[in-house]
């Protein structure tokens, strides 16, 4: 089982920011100032519920760090091409340290995102559609991995 140690502070770095940046990244697709506190409240509690309750020690550890993936005068795409660099470094640091706490890692993201995104009035196409460039960024690496050399 890998902890923090594992890894360098970059990569620690980048695990953390997929987690709050794909909830991040819903959020400021389909701004709206009451949607706002519904959003980041979902944000914060899922976070918190993967620091508390995920199956992964790993996990747990990554979601105790609340630090926000990106400076909150970010631009959409902005905050987009962040999320995915991050999502990118985190799933290669896990498949090449602890691909056992890979599948939890891509739960909790996918989680969060997924509950930021019903927080409010329902799931919204543009934030459907950051969800997609989620799920695309967590399967990346993956795909890249299996496919043979041209």
């Amino acid at each position: 089982m890998a902890t923090k140690a594992d890894f360098t502070e970059d990569e620690w770095k980048a695990m953390q920011e997929g987690i709050t940046g794909a909830g991040m990244l819903v959020a400021i697709s389909d701004p709206g100032f009451f949607d706002t506190f519904k959003e980041a409240s979902a944000l914060a509690k899922h976070v918190n519920e993967a620091h508390t309750k995920n199956d992964s020690a790993l996990v747990r550890e990554l979601a105790e760090g609340h630090d926000k993936p990106f400076g909150a005068t970010a631009s959409a795409a902005e905050a987009e091409q962040a999320t995915v660099e991050a999502l990118h470094a985190a799933v290669a640091a896990l498949e090449a340290k602890s691909p056992e706490d890979l599948p939890a890692y891509k739960a909790v993201v996918l989680d969060v995102a997924q509950s930021v995104a019903e927080a409010a009035k329902g799931v919204s196409a543009s934030e459907s559609k950051e969800l997609d460039t989620i799920h695309a960024a967590l399967d990346a690496q993956s795909e890249s991995a299996a496919a043979p050399p041209s």
